[in-house]
C-alpha cells in the first residue's frame, strides 16, 4: 500500500470520528491503567459494568490496595480470570505506593514491570492517559493492518512498528483507537462488512465473499 492510499484512508476515518477513544470508561490514568488490565481477554463492556461498581468505593492505588485481593475479586468477580486480574492489581497497587507515590508512571519501563502490565497494555496506557504515540496492537488492529495492507506483519511487534513507521504523523497519536473501532464494528473477523466499510475502495483485502 502507498503512502497516499494510507493519508486518505486515515483521513476519512478522522473525518468520520474526529475525537477517538476508548471505550473503557476512566476518568484518571490510574482507571484506565487498572480497566486495561482487568480487560485482557474480556470484553470492554465487561469491564465497564464492573468498574461502575468498584470505582465509586476505591478509584486510588491506595484506596484499592486496601480491598485486598478477596475484596477487590467481590467487585471484578464477573470478569473472566478475575482471581490473577485480582493478584496482578493489588500488587500493581503496592509497587504504585511504594515506588511512584501513587501516580501512574509516564514510561514504558516502569509501566511494563507492573504485573499484569505487558507491552499492549502499556502502549495503551501512554497513548490514550499521557497522549505519546505508541501503537497497541490487538486483535482488531492486526487484523485490519494485514487484512487491508496498511501495515501487514507477522506479529505483532512487527505490525506496531509498521504502524508507527506508515501511519500520516498528523493521525498517529488517535491511529490506535480508529484501528480498533474499524475491526471492531466494521472490518469484523468473520464476516467483515465490506459493503458498508469507508475505505473499501481503498482496501487491498481482495478475498470478499460473494455477498458482501
Amino acid at each position: 500500500m502507498n503512502a497516499a492510499k494510507r493519508l486518505e484512508i486515515f483521513r476519512r476515518l478522522h473525518e468520520d470520528n474526529p475525537e477517538p477513544t476508548t471505550e473503557l470508561a476512566y476518568e484518571t490514568p490510574f482507571e484506565l491503567l487498572i480497566s486495561v488490565i482487568l480487560s485482557a481477554q474480556a470484553t470492554d463492556v465487561g469491564v465497564n459494568k464492573a468498574t461502575a461498581k468498584l470505582y465509586p468505593v476505591a478509584n486510588t492505588p491506595e484506596a484499592i490496595y486496601a480491598l485486598g485481593v478477596e475484596g477487590l475479586s467481590e467487585y471484578i468477580k464477573t470478569i473472566g480470570l478475575y482471581n490473577s486480574k485480582a493478584k496482578n492489581v493489588i500488587e500493581t497497587c503496592r509497587i504504585l505506593i511504594e515506588k511512584h507515590g501513587g501516580q501512574v508512571p509516564d514510561n514504558r519501563e516502569d509501566l511494563e514491570a507492573l504485573p499484569g502490565v505487558g507491552r499492549k497494555t502499556a502502549n495503551v496506557v501512554l497513548n490514550t492517559a499521557f497522549r505519546q504515540p505508541t501503537m497497541a496492537v490487538d486483535t482488531h488492529i492486526f487484523r485490519v493492518s494485514n487484512r487491508t495492507g496498511i501495515a501487514p506483519g507477522k506479529n505483532v511487534l512487527e505490525v506496531e512498528k509498521k504502524l508507527l513507521k506508515f501511519v500520516p504523523k498528523e493521525f498517529l497519536l488517535d491511529a490506535h483507537h480508529w484501528l480498533i473501532l474499524h475491526g471492531r464494528y466494521v472490518c469484523q473477523a468473520r464476516k467483515p462488512r465490506c459493503g458498508s466499510c469507508r475505505i473499501e475502495d481503498l482496501c487491498e483485502y481482495k478475498q470478499k465473499t460473494s455477498d458482501d
